[in-house]
């Protein structure tokens, strides 16, 4: 479009927001002036020989930060003239018309396994990766320094049934994109025409301690290279493994510790745990008072759970105690089982009933099975022998 079509539109618009302000609201006028003075900003780039041959060299980062020329906000000219107008530039290292490329390439993601002794200590790793990179003979033209491309005219035609052909947007195998395209001879050698390299590179990721599952571990501009982009990032998100004796929330940790029946019922000191970093967790338990230690007791340890990330504060620990008693072989003992009756209380009196009776049981089973025994097929039917027998034969009537 010729600058003077591009300004007679600006005019246009801008005629249109001061002489009908009835045809935008009040919630979209802030909006509407907005987009007017982006659309002001364009025309001050194109209109000036010496930005528009700086947007074409470096696009709009030439006027990022102390370079915007006071102009103060972030403007995609491409987005501005295709969405007010239908066009895209179409300048040196600029497309046509057209879709318009990304000004940033995409982000790589993928799952990464951590162990909960590596969240707990933090974890820095090294390892080899494979990515495109800009030739560095042709700095991404794919062709050689002195010869010159020619447009490419290739499109994309998809047939979808018997006579039937629809334009498709489709990325050309051709120019990969660019619009242009070398002779087989023009190409560059290093890259043969294909403007990227592979590159082998040894990246490092570093994992903070007290880090969780979800987390992003993000190494910024590692992606594949590609001409005219802003290469992605390369983003790992954490997965926590399962751990065999502890289990997470949050930064509270919690494990179940086993405890015989003589520390039960008269205390112990021992290490219950050894610790994601190794170290013994030491418990001094005396017998208190006449009060044991019961199966599913919780014990709180403070600041021994995970640590919080850039802090020095930890969560806490949780230990619940599972009572073991003597196995099988230990109780077979008739000297220790006699030994046992005399130390431990005797039974309570014995419940009294006018019947008893002795019953087969079995000692083996579970809770799953609770409830599995109503097999009565006919649910709330019921039938009354009292109405079949007071039912009376009637006489056929003559």
């Amino acid at each position: 479009m010729a600058l003077q079509s591009l300004r007679k539109n600006i005019d246009r618009y801008q005629a249109a927001l001061s002489s009908h302000p009835d045809k935008v609201g009040e919630d979209e006028r802030a909006a509407a002036e907005i987009k007017f003075k982006s659309v002001s900003k364009a025309y001050e780039i194109l209109s000036d020989d010496d930005k528009r041959d700086l947007y074409d060299a470096q696009g709009m980062s030439a006027f990022e930060n102390g370079n915007r020329g006071g102009m103060g906000m972030d403007v995609d000219l491409d987005d501005i003239l295709a969405q007010m107008f239908g066009m895209g530039m179409d300048g040196p290292g600029q497309r046509g018309p057209g879709p318009r490329r990304p000004r940033r390439g995409e982000d790589v993601e993928q799952p990464y396994t951590v162990t909960l002794e590596e969240l707990y200590k933090g974890k820095t790793t090294k390892f080899a990766s494979k990515k495109n990179v800009i030739c560095s003979r042709c700095r991404g033209k794919g062709g050689k320094e002195d010869a010159k491309p020619r447009q490419c005219m290739q499109g994309g035609l998809k047939t979808v049934g018997p006579g039937l052909v629809t334009q498709e947007t489709v990325v050309c195998r051709s120019c990969k994109g660019t619009g242009n395209v070398y002779k087989e001879k023009e190409r560059c050698k290093k890259c043969k025409g294909e403007r990227v390299v592979e590159e082998k590179k040894v990246l490092e990721i570093y994992i903070p301690r007290g880090s969780k599952e979800g987390d992003r571990i993000v190494l910024e501009g590692e992606a594949d290279q590609t001409p005219d982009q802003e290469p992605g990032d390369i983003v790992f998100n954490l997965v926590e493994a399962e751990h065999s004796t502890f289990r997470r929330a949050g930064a509270d940790l919690s494990a179940d510790v086993h405890v015989n029946l003589s520390e039960a019922l008269c205390g112990f000191s021992r290490v219950l745990v050894k610790h994601l970093d190794g170290r013994g967790i030491y418990v001094k338990h005396p017998q208190r008072g006449g009060d044991p230690l019961k199966p599913g007791t919780v014990i709180k340890i403070a600041g021994e759970g995970m640590p919080h990330k850039k802090s020095e504060l930890r969560g806490d620990l949780y230990l619940v105690a599972n009572i073991d008693f003597p196995d099988r072989q230990w109780l077979m003992q008739d000297e220790r089982m006699n030994k046992l009756k005399d130390l431990l209380p005797k039974a309570e009196d014995p419940i009294q009933a006018e019947t008893v009776d002795e019953v087969d049981y079995d000692e083996h089973t579970t809770l799953e099975d609770f409830g599995s025994g109503d097999h009565d097929d006919q649910g709330d039917q019921w039938e009354d022998e009292d109405d079949e027998d007071s039912a009376q034969p009637q006489c056929a009537q003559q």
